[in-house]
C-alpha cells in the first residue's frame, strides 16, 4: 500500500535537502517513490487575499501530482513543506489520498540563521524575510505538534539526517 511522508520544519532547517536525500535512501532500498517540493506547487504571484502562502493552490496542484506519481508506480511519496496546523495536515492527507506520516525537522535557531545566510547571501531582502520567518515559524510548529516524530536536522549531513527520517518512517 502506498504511503506519504511530509517533512516539515521552519524555513532553512533543511526540508528540501533532506527530502532529496530521502529519495536516495529509498533508491538504495529499491523502493519506488517520488519526491515533491511543495513550494513549487504554490509558487505563483500574487497570492490571493487571505491566503498569503497559496494554500488553496497548493492543494489543487498536489491532488493530481500525487495521483500521477502513484499511477506511475510510486509506493512512497516524500514531500518537503511547511504545515502549521492539524487542519492543514488533514488537508494534505485528503489531497494525497494515502496514509500520511509527518516528520518535523528541528535545529537550533542560530544554525538555521547560519544556513539561511548562506542560502540568501546575494539577496538581502529575501534573507531578512527568511530570518524573520524562521524565528516566527519555529515556535508555531513546536506548539502545533502536527508531527508523528521529530528529527534533529543538526544530526549530520542531509544524507545522515535523511537516513534517520526514513528509519523513523519505518521503511
Amino acid at each position: 500500500m502506498a504511503e506519504a511522508l511530509l517533512i516539515t520544519g521552519t524555513v532553512g532547517v533543511g526540508k528540501t535537502s533532506v527530502a532529496d536525500a530521502a529519495g536516495d535512501v529509498l533508491i538504495d532500498a529499491g523502493v519506488p517513490h517520488a519526491v515533491i517540493d511543495v513550494d513549487w506547487l504554490r509558487r505563483a504571484w500574487p497570492a490571493p487575499p487571505g491566503d498569503p502562502f497559496n494554500g488553496a493552490l497548493t492543494m489543487r496542484n498536489l491532488r493530481p501530482v500525487a495521483a500521477n506519481f502513484l499511477a506511475a508506480g510510486a509506493q512512497r511519496l516524500v514531500l518537503a513543506g511547511v504545515i502549521e496546523s492539524r487542519a492543514e495536515r488533514a488537508g494534505y492527507a485528503e489531497a494525497l489520498g494515502v496514509p500520511l506520516t509527518v516528520c518535523r525537522l528541528h535545529a537550533a535557531l542560530p544554525e538555521v540563521r547560519k544556513r539561511l545566510s548562506v542560502r540568501h547571501a546575494n539577496d538581502p531582502e529575501s534573507l531578512d524575510w527568511h530570518l524573520e520567518r524562521a524565528g516566527e515559524l519555529a515556535p508555531i510548529l513546536a506548539a502545533a505538534r502536527v508531527e508523528d516524530y521529530a528529527v534533529d536536522a543538526g544530526a549530520g549531513s542531509p544524507a545522515q539526517v535523511a537516513a534517520l527520517v526514513v528509519k523513523g518512517w519505518g521503511v
